[in-house]
């Protein structure tokens, strides 16, 4: 069994955004992810009177989420050798290409400024006596996520958003990319009710497919003003035995409240 777990755990973990932050994968906590998957009230959408400006590249490093905006988990850069382009992540269908980009941990569109954080939450403690496997299981056992706030002059906020709902409906029954030459499939992509708070939100649960097991991976886009903030979001544990988790939906409330 524990072979077989890891097994699936490696090979679930061929997708980009898994293999990127595989690597925070050390540590223990007396803490875990409380949020929910993201099923707040659904944002409002409410129309700006003129064009949001976009933010500087200063400004969104201001504004992204730092360690002192969490309760629990760790937040750190992305290394450069470890951010993977929009230009290295190609779709088998061009309507699908909003989605990957988001799995992949990049944007839609082309932002006028970005930066990058990836968020590792606290895994579960095993329960006394636990066998060897069900210790590893907990210490996967927690979100991981890549942050991506990106800025958009004359309106590519509003557009990065249609074209992601767009992608969302059109590739429901499956899609697939590469990524320097490993290709990820996905056979679902459900949309799910969005956060509050923000002027815009699309949530997803998108069901990812490896050696014969259906794992679960989300996400969730929010926009305020010109920027979006993109957070697809997996669990290790999940993606070797295909459970459901919990989407950590505090950073998105953190976050927010950050964007001005």
């Amino acid at each position: 069994m524990r072979t077989t777990a890891l097994r699936r755990t490696a090979l679930a973990a061929s997708a980009a955004t898994l293999a990127l932050l595989a690597t925070a994968c050390g540590g223990s906590s007396d803490g875990g992810d409380k949020g929910g998957d993201g099923k707040t009230a659904q944002a409002e959408k409410t129309p700006s009177a003129a064009p949001a400006k976009a933010l500087t590249a200063a400004e969104l490093e201001k504004a992204a989420l730092a360690q002192a905006d969490v309760k629990s988990g760790k937040v750190s850069k992305v290394a450069a050798k470890d951010d993977v382009a929009q230009d290295k992540a190609k779709a088998e269908d061009p309507a699908c290409a909003p989605l990957t980009y988001l799995m992949v941990g990049s944007y839609v569109g082309k932002p006028a400024a970005s930066v990058k954080r990836t968020y590792v939450g606290d895994p579960k403690k095993p329960a006394a006596g636990a066998s060897a496997e069900e210790k590893l299981m907990a210490g996967l056992d927690r979100a991981k996520v890549i942050e991506t706030l990106a800025s958009y002059d004359n309106g590519g906020a509003e557009q990065a958003m249609k074209d992601l709902k767009a992608a969302a409906q059109k590739c429901a029954g499956g899609f697939s990319y590469t990524v320097t030459g490993t290709k990820s499939e996905y056979e679902k992509v459900a949309t799910t009710q969005a956060p509050a708070g923000g002027d815009d939100a699309l949530a997803l649960t998108l069901t990812m497919a490896a050696d014969g097991v259906k794992a679960p991976v989300k996400a969730v886009v929010v926009r305020k003003g010109a920027t979006l903030a993109y957070f697809p979001a997996v669990n290790l544990a999940a993606a070797a035995t295909g459970k459901d988790f919990d989407f950590p939906a505090e950073l998105v409330q953190a976050q927010l409240g950050k964007l001005k």
